[in-house]
């Protein structure tokens, strides 16, 4: 299956002592391009030391909504600038965290706009993280688009199907994660079922959310092909259509990320 991790998180803790290794098993299973998502613009300098170091890892830059009263000192022009790196191939992740609530929501909102600006102005896919703030999130994103276009993604899928509704009608993409695989979670296979596969991509959120038979262990890279292969089955294909398909959209909306040579 040829895949591509969309989301993970290289620079965490989790992964210092055997990053080599588990980029290893996940390119044994078809993975063959992998974004590390910024959590903090200030922590760049980690995700810069990592992308340096392997050439099929790529970073995006921004801000996490956890984390946004932290850094509303950085401008749209901060982000654009940095931006400018060759492999950072996208904007975030931000958004709205409600269930958390770990920064203030009005300090999250501005965060969020500030990096749709950004993502309109260098033409990047905006990572959007949404958790229990479905209404805000579409408000917010239906108000910029009437600014001006921008691209974007709506992050491992956790929310209502109207969020997916109305992310889809604004030309988003829907990306899953393990939370696909859970046994409870027959509602977010039933927004999948309703996904185009033309806007669909899948991830792991590495180290969170292992998908089974790794469920509660951390989770890594190679895993995102046990997702894929239930995703495919909650949506009635094979799995090796599902890989290709969401590795196609990947670097249709990832522009900047080369694809390997045999794949090209």
């Amino acid at each position: 299956m040829r895949l591509v991790d969309s989301h993970c998180h290289l620079d965490f803790p989790d992964f210092e002592a055997d990053r080599d290794a588990l980029l290893d098993r996940a390119r044994a299973r078809g993975v063959e391009r992998f974004v590390t998502i910024s959590t903090r613009v200030k922590q760049f300098d980690r995700l810069q030391a990592i992308i340096d170091r392997y050439d099929d890892v790529y970073a995006s830059i921004g801000t996490h909504p956890h984390n946004a009263d932290e850094e509303l000192d950085i401008t749209v022009a901060d982000l654009v600038r940095l931006a400018e790196n060759p492999k950072v191939v996208a904007i975030g992740e931000a958004g709205l965290d409600y269930h958390y609530d770990k920064s203030p929501r009005e300090a999250q909102a501005e965060g969020f706009r500030r990096h749709i600006a950004a993502a309109r102005e260098t033409g990047l896919p905006l990572v959007i993280h949404a958790r229990e703030a479905d209404t805000d999130i579409a408000e917010i994103l239906e108000d910029e688009m009437g600014k001006g276009a921008f691209n974007a993604i709506l992050h491992c899928f956790s929310s209502g199907a109207e969020l997916a509704r109305r992310g889809l009608a604004l030309g988003l993409m829907v990306s899953f994660s393990g939370i696909v695989t859970f046994r409870n979670a027959e509602a977010i296979r039933d927004v999948a079922r309703e996904v185009p596969l033309d806007r669909m991509l899948v991830e792991t959120d590495a180290p969170y959310l292992a998908p089974p038979p790794n469920r509660g262990k951390r989770n890594e890279p190679a895993f995102v092909a046990d997702t894929a292969t239930v995703l495919a089955e909650a949506i009635g294909i094979a799995p090796e259509q599902l890989g290709e398909a969401t590795t196609e959209n990947f670097y249709r909306l990832f522009s900047k990320v080369r694809a390997p040579a045999s794949a090209a």
